[in-house]
């Protein structure tokens, strides 16, 4: 719930999806969230972090730099 009793709605952005059917993790941006809490991303167990706006900015800029590139394994041409 945001502040008041207005309920939240969160609006889809992304879904990171595999081949599966098992609850994928998604993006989502809440515009009636308190500022600091509008970027809501959750994972495949259920769980959730909300992030602001600048915090999200700031992790995708880093992805796209490529600073974040050595989490991952190489792609297997």
């Amino acid at each position: 719930m945001t502040h008041g009793t207005q309920p939240s709605h969160p609006e889809p952005v992304a879904t990171f999806c595999g081949n599966c059917d098992c609850g994928c993790p998604q993006l989502f941006v809440d515009p009636s969230a308190a500022a600091e809490k509008r970027v809501l991303l959750t994972d495949d167990f259920g769980q959730r972090v909300q992030m602001s706006a600048d915090q999200f900015g700031s992790l995708v800029a880093e992805a796209k730099s490529g600073a974040l590139d050595h989490l991952l394994p190489p792609a297997v041409p």
